[in-house]
């Protein structure tokens, strides 16, 4: 793992998950074991309204974490219910925290490549429906990401499981002296969280 993302690791470890959020995110430790009791490969797909910026948070985070436990055989993707594109500060904050990011193409929704460790695939983010070719066609389990998604899409396609955990929209503070920061709160809450998650895994 990249220095500097490593020192963001050390910092998200200080933070508490609360018992609430726990039971939250308990179906998905629940998927994630059994799947790893079976040998079978883990399919995470993080969706959002948008896929633009808490679905690709939270895609890139629990991919770091699956790697920084060891955790095999786990494929993290995001999508949404429509395509728009994966917000800039998204990339911004991550690159903050230590990732090392490629700016893959320049067109009105960019490809970016996120890595997490010299020697790891990159994470690959756009934005992208949730049933995009890109992501899987069954076998995984949804994770919605925002309550307008989870409402909206009261049925996924070949999801085997659904588990809503939801995070409120940064977006809310675009253009106001707390951007910044709150995006940085929202990155280490969701990482936090995947930390949390895959820290339970019994291999």
């Amino acid at each position: 793992m990249y220095p500097k993302l490593s020192q963001t690791l050390e910092k998200i470890t200080e933070i508490s998950v609360s018992n609430k959020r726990k039971e939250v995110l308990q179906p998905l430790i629940d998927f994630i074991q059994n799947k790893v009791n079976l040998k079978d490969e883990i399919r995470l797909n993080f969706i959002c309204t948008h896929n633009s910026r808490r679905s690709h948070l939270a895609q890139i985070w629990a991919q770091t974490m699956a790697f920084h436990f060891e955790i095999p055989n786990a494929f993290c993707y995001s999508g949404g219910t429509e395509a728009t594109a994966m917000f800039v500060k998204v990339a911004e904050t991550l690159t903050d925290q230590g990732f090392e990011i490629l700016k893959l193409s320049e067109n009105t929704n960019p490809v970016y490549a996120i890595k997490f460790d010299v020697n790891e695939a990159a994470v690959i983010g756009f934005s992208k429906k949730y049933d995009n070719s890109f992501n899987p066609e069954k076998g995984f389990v949804a994770i919605m990401t925002c309550s307008q998604a989870d409402g909206g899409c009261p049925f996924i396609a070949g999801a085997e499981k659904r588990v809503p955990i939801t995070y409120e929209d940064p977006k809310a503070f675009d253009g106001t002296d707390l951007m910044n920061a709150k995006y940085e709160e929202r990155s280490l809450e969701i990482a936090s969280e995947m930390y949390y998650v895959f820290s339970q895994i019994k291999k």
